[in-house]
């Protein structure tokens, strides 16, 4: 384990991670950012992103990311390149361990570790995964070229990656098991007036089916007749929601029953001195706005907390947050 005990240690490197790494880094409390393997997460995948303010021309999400990353390095924030394995909240300071075996000590922790695509759990989905089946189509789309792919959900992130999947496949079934979208409007008219995309509603996907090397085609089932067909296709591309990258604070945090981080207005999680922002926490909104908000709230009362923790002393703060006696590692 490091001797030295750090002020913050952010987990996660989406947009609430860069901008928690941003804040605390203006504030010189150094942090360290555990960026997991994949930077940026979700919104790195984002083809364009055009809601962002001061972004009045799209922007790609890669792009966005990487400006987030360079301004959080310029302040001084500290990238590990590394996941998170295991982490310790009811010993302070807290304890995280990284895959490489190193243990790190820190008196707060920032948790923005963010959501992953939801599965459909079906039959052929884990097989033909990375071969036909896909979670990303700014990642996939270009394998889909001249091909006919199907586009699972009714949201926001199904249309906006159905109308992106249009500028290679010549035909996309965007299958629903509702008869309206759950999409903002102007998604939706953009969908419904692509050429290109067809709609099946009120319709499940119960199998998806393959010749053991790809994707031949999907079973749909309607769910008001109960119908079950066989429908042809290249490509599965799914966008059903999202599930919070939270099993590794189990036992440790309060979640709510979908494993979501429990916050209350100023990002405070159930423990004193750790605080979580963007996706993990933030089940309603979901938006890279709403996630910077949240990482610039939860690094300043990263910073109110430190100065608490240097006006009362270690060993108080860690007695008041532990109770007597507590295992003090300081």
């Amino acid at each position: 384990m490091s001797e030295k005990v750090e002020n913050v240690i952010i987990i996660g490197s989406g947009p609430a991670g860069f901008t928690a790494g941003i804040y605390t880094a203006r504030a010189n409390l150094e942090p360290i950012l555990f960026t997991g393997h994949e930077i940026g997460g979700q919104i790195s995948l984002t083809y364009e992103v055009e809601n962002y303010p001061g972004f009045p021309e799209p922007i790609s999400g890669a792009e966005l990311v990487e400006r987030f990353q360079k301004q959080a390095e310029r302040f001084g924030t500290r990238l590990q390149y590394e996941l998170v394995t295991e982490v310790d909240f009811k010993t302070w300071p807290f304890v995280v361990k990284s895959e490489m075996g190193t243990e790190y000590r820190a008196k707060a922790v920032i948790v923005a570790t963010g959501a992953t695509p939801r599965k459909l759990q079906v039959p052929g989905e884990q097989e033909y995964t990375g071969r036909g089946v896909s979670y990303c189509a700014t990642c996939d789309g270009f394998f889909f070229t001249d091909k006919r792919v199907i586009v699972v959900g009714g949201g926001d992130s199904a249309m906006e990656e159905g109308i992106f999947l249009t500028r290679f496949a010549k035909e996309v079934f965007i299958v629903h098991r509702r008869d309206q979208l759950r999409a903002s409007k102007i998604l939706q008219q953009r969908a419904f007036s692509n050429e290109k995309i067809d709609f099946i509603w009120n319709t499940v996907v119960e199998e998806i089916l393959g010749d053991d090397q790809k994707v031949t085609g999907v079973r749909l089932r309607n769910v008001k007749t109960g119908e079950v067909t066989e429908f042809p296709t290249d490509g599965v591309f799914i966008f059903i929601g999202h599930d919070p990258n939270s099993a590794l604070f189990q036992g440790q945090l309060a979640m709510d029953e979908r494993g979501y981080l429990i916050v209350d207005r100023y990002q405070h999680t159930s423990v004193p001195g750790v605080f979580a922002a963007g996706e993990v926490a933030d089940h309603r909104y979901r938006q890279v706005s709403t996630s910077v908000g949240q990482g610039a709230a939860a690094a300043m009362e990263t910073e109110r907390f430190l100065a608490e923790v240097e006006d009362k002393g270690y060993q108080e703060v860690a007695r008041e947050m532990l109770g007597e006696p507590a295992p003090l590692r300081v």
